[in-house]
Parts: C-alpha cells; structure tokens; sequence
C-alpha cells in the first residue's frame, strides 16, 4: 500500500490545463515508452471539481503514470478509444491498483467512457481478471458514447466521439472546456470527417504509425496525417504511436511538412507536457 500518493499536476485551486503524455508507443515493445495513454487534467476551484481524464491504458501505462509523479488515484474519467491490447492492456493493473494500492479507500465513482461494446468488454475482462475490474470498492459508471453524442463531465468539460476507421468500434475523442480544446485521435486510417471534428484544438494528438511506403487504410502515415492536419488546424500537432522503424530512421515532423502540413508539431515522448490553455 502507497503511504502517499504523488501529484505533479497543479495544486488545488491551480489553473491547469494540461496534457502530459504517458505513453506513445505502439504494440512494439520499447524500453523508453509505454504503449498508448495520455493524461488531461482540467482545473477546476479545488480538487474536488479538478476532472483528470485518462485516454487509453496500454501496457506500462501505470508504472508510467507512477514514474511521472501523477495522481493516478485520482483519475475521475477514463476514455477508451478500441478494445487492441496495445491501448487496454494496462487496465486489469489500473483498476486492482485502485482498489488494493491506496493509502485511503477511493469512494469518488470513476466513469469509463467507451464506443460500443464497452459493458461487454469490460464485463467479458471481469470474468477473466476478478471482480475487481468493475466492482473495486467504489462505483464504476460505464456509458458508452455514440460518435456524434457529447456529455459533459463531473467537472465541467464536453467530451465527445467521432468515429474512426480502424476497427468495427472505434472512435476518436475531443474534449473542450471552458479555455482549452483537446482532441486524440486513437488509430485511425484516413479520415476527411476527423479533421473538421477537430478543427481547431489547442492540442492535437495524433497516429502516424507507418511511412507513406507503407500506408495502409487503417493508420496515418505522414502524408496522410498533413491532409488531417491541414482540416483540423490545431495550434499544436503531438504525433503519436510511430513504429520505430519510422521513428528512429526518418525526421517525422519534417516529412508531415514536406506533405503539406506548416504548422507547429512535435514527437510524443513520456512525460512530454502541453498547455491547454487557449493563447
């Protein structure tokens, strides 16, 4: 059991809104990245109203999020974009952390929002892994969220999902307060409608898993991610989930300029923190 838990977002009352990537990487195991999951902390008047979303738990994610000093008993919302292992594979971990590695019971309820078939995954993972998947000593509040549907949440920001053509149910999220956007892509492939959704966020996290050599039509590569970017305009551009063979090999954010796309972009890499603050 943790005697304290370790809280490098902003103190309570703070003004933070801010992204801080947890893991980039991709189903290639890394020794220098966990695979996806990403942490938006939204500021609220004091802890209580702070929301701290989680988007996506792959495997290393938690021992990420420990690394990083971040308060992952805290997390008010957990966002799901697919059910692939390299973006839940975490969550068994996460949810047996909360109910046995916290130095006080959690009664705040936690909300995991998913795309269709969400109740059944994580019920079909509760019968594999215990009880504890969806019953961890405080209420789990499963809703799955229809692309094109927006709820807003505990603390006040808009969540909202635009399907994505990667698997049969997933989709991307874009999550606005009151003086920050912020929109994640999961995987995709192509995708003219995904860039108006996230037209204009502060901060954009994007897929570019493959070279424009090896495109396929369900993940971005440079190219492809330019065309999106181009459409969504975002005041930055955080690319995300490169296989390393693209990564280490190719300057990225120099071929998704040479494609079309000027704007300000930049490499996820743990622990990489963004403003969310419009200006």
């Amino acid at each position: 059991m943790n005697e304290a838990e370790p809280a490098r977002d902003a103190p309570d009352g703070a003004a933070a809104d801010e992204l801080i990537v947890v893991g980039c990487g991709t189903v290639v195991p890394e020794a220098d990245r966990a695979a996806s999951s990403y942490w938006v902390s939204s500021a609220g008047t004091d802890s209580a109203a702070r929301t701290r979303v989680l988007f996506d738990c792959g495997p290393g994610a938690l021992q990420a999020l420990a690394r990083l000093g971040l308060p992952w008993g805290k997390i008010t919302d957990l966002a799901i974009t697919h059910f692939h292992a390299d973006h839940v594979g975490a969550l068994p971990g996460l949810f047996f952390a909360l109910k046995h590695g916290l130095a006080r019971p959690r009664t705040r309820p936690l909300t995991v929002w998913g795309p269709a078939g969400t109740h059944g995954f994580l019920e079909k993972l509760a019968g594999a892994c215990g009880d504890f998947v969806l019953d961890p000593g405080f209420p789990v509040l499963v809703e799955e969220l229809p692309p094109g549907e927006a709820r807003e949440l505990s603390g006040g920001p808009r969540l909202e999902a635009h399907k994505t053509p990667h698997t049969g149910e997933s989709v991307a999220w874009r999550l606005d307060g009151g003086a920050f956007s912020f929109g994640y892509t999961g995987d995709t492939g192509p995708s003219t409608e995904l860039g108006s959704f996230m037209r204009g966020v502060n901060a954009l996290v994007c897929e570019c898993s493959l070279p424009d050599s090896q495109a396929t039509e369900n993940h971005l590569s440079p190219a492809r991610v330019a065309e999106l970017a181009a459409a969504a305009r975002p005041r930055l551009l955080v690319l995300t989930h490169i296989y390393p063979h693209l990564r280490t090999g190719h300057d990225v954010p120099r071929l998704v300029a040479e494609a079309g796309y000027a704007g300000a972009t930049c490499v996820a890499r743990e622990g990489l923190g963004v403003s969310l603050t419009n200006g």
